[in-house]
């Protein structure tokens, strides 16, 4: 005769999750379901696109070292890309648009960089909202510096400064 087994404590069950459990996220829109045309943005101005190159880019304070480490690190990313004979004309370019960018007087600035057919692009904003002036004098600095094109705009949002430069 055998007898029945009966345990002195309940089954152990597993514990409730501590949050619960969220639903899945909706599917976010790809590169084909996004508009292929460059709307204006709220203020006005088309935003800066970079589409199928290489580029790279860089939130920085707006102090007055930002100029030597952004173009440092264009420099460091031209030569990654095997740009190594334009190291002075970037450096010089970049430099020139960062403190221009910084003398605005916002709190950041950022830079970016692309290439394409052996021409960089290099772009710094300044974040600085109300600017109205633009500088007459910094076009001719950077077409003597060795930029093919360059150019500026001021918008509400700041003022975009920008450089190409043969690679």
């Amino acid at each position: 005769m055998s007898a029945e087994h009966r345990p002195e404590y309940p089954a152990r069950t597993p514990s409730p999750p501590k949050r619960p459990v969220r639903p899945p996220q909706p599917a976010r829109p790809t590169s084909d379901t996004k508009p292929k045309s460059a709307a204006p943005a709220p203020h006005g101005r088309a935003r800066m696109s970079m589409i199928n190159r290489r580029a790279a880019t860089w939130g920085l304070e707006a102090a007055p070292w930002t100029a030597a480490k952004a173009s440092g690190a264009v420099v460091a990313r031209l030569r990654d890309w095997g740009y190594p004979a334009t190291d002075r004309a970037a450096r010089d370019l970049t430099a020139l648009l960062v403190s221009t960018a910084v003398a605005d007087g916002g709190r950041r600035v950022s830079v970016h960089l692309a290439d394409q057919d052996r021409q960089a692009l290099i772009v710094a904003l300044s974040h600085r909202t109300g600017l109205t002036v633009a500088d007459e004098t910094l076009l001719p600095q950077l077409a003597a510096l060795g930029a093919v094109s360059c150019g500026t705009d001021t918008a509400v949002d700041g003022r975009r400064l920008w450089a190409v430069l043969d690679l």
